[in-house]
């Protein structure tokens, strides 16, 4: 594993985004890896670590979560910013096409660059997110982004990851102390608080605000744009992505196909083989 940094540009100036990197810096096969709203890039590490034999893996930190730096407008905490980051990665990687896992808001990002014409996209597989969004869900994820607990101890801090993020399933206490270690910080007064900004709550809440935050929200347009192969992963308890919605992505744009995750919700976390196993039929099966 090598952990990077690339320069990417904002209205607002220059800031970094960190990313880890696995596998031979040569391979001309990328995956990349994009985490969901409140995540980083470390989630992946079991399935970065499984792959990286077979594809140079890039696992990114949106800005404002991880090792990445903040953004001064905390408006700019949206998709069009997080694209434009990701095109920078992209030029810095040096290759023609990447291939794209995306969990949540990462699926958002891949599903966004993947329906531009001549887009880089060779494939993309969408983690338990498609082009409808429960309203049910978006406000469960409310409820917590943005607030920042604090913890006298890591030990205290993973208990309470334990209980916001029980959807990913059921985990080892090594997962669940790696989530902890890579999603929690030490604040300079010894305390230990959620490893991203608080600010990336401003933009998610004002789109909530009003009569849209009581609806689902649908982006078909921009799924039906989508020309690669594309699969889904689905957490057959999830209340992000509907099974029904996942059944409508079979038979429009990309048709793709769902494979569903026993005993998880929002959203699969690739840390056991058969979840990894699923990613590798369909990147090299």
């Amino acid at each position: 594993m090598r952990e990077r940094r690339v320069k990417c540009l904002s209205p607002a100036g220059f800031h970094d985004m960190a990313y880890v990197e696995w596998g031979d810096p040569a391979n001309p096969r990328v995956l990349v890896c994009v985490h969901g709203l409140t995540r980083c890039g470390r989630d992946f590490d079991f399935l970065a670590e499984r792959l990286s034999g077979e594809v140079r893996v890039v696992c990114p930190d949106v800005a404002g979560r991880g090792a990445s730096d903040w953004l001064a407008n905390k408006s700019l905490y949206a998709i069009p910013q997080y694209c434009a980051d990701m095109t920078t990665l992209l030029a810095r990687l040096d290759v023609e096409s990447v291939d794209w896992l995306g969990t949540s808001m990462g699926g958002l990002i891949g599903m966004t660059l993947a329906a531009q014409p001549n887009s880089p996209i060779a494939r993309l597989l969408l983690n338990d997110v498609g082009p409808v969004l429960s309203a049910g869900a978006i406000s469960r994820i409310g409820e917590y982004v943005g607030r920042m607990p604090r913890f006298a101890d890591i030990g205290r801090g993973e208990a309470w990851l334990r209980v916001v993020l029980a959807p990913f399933g059921a985990l080892s206490d090594a997962q669940w102390r790696h989530l902890a270690v890579h999603s929690l910080r030490r604040a300079d007064d010894g305390q230990w608080e959620p490893s991203y900004d608080p600010g990336i709550a401003e933009p998610f809440r004002a789109a909530m605000q009003g009569e849209a935050g009581a609806q689902d929200a649908t982006l078909w347009p921009l799924y039906d744009a989508i020309r690669c192969p594309t699969r889904v992963v689905r957490g057959a308890q999830s209340d992000l992505l509907r099974a029904e919605v996942a059944a409508e992505m079979a038979t429009r744009g990309p048709r793709a196909r769902t494979v569903e995750i026993p005993g998880v919700g929002h959203a699969p976390v690739f840390m056991d083989e058969m979840q990894v196993g699923v990613v590798r039929d369909f990147l090299l099966g």
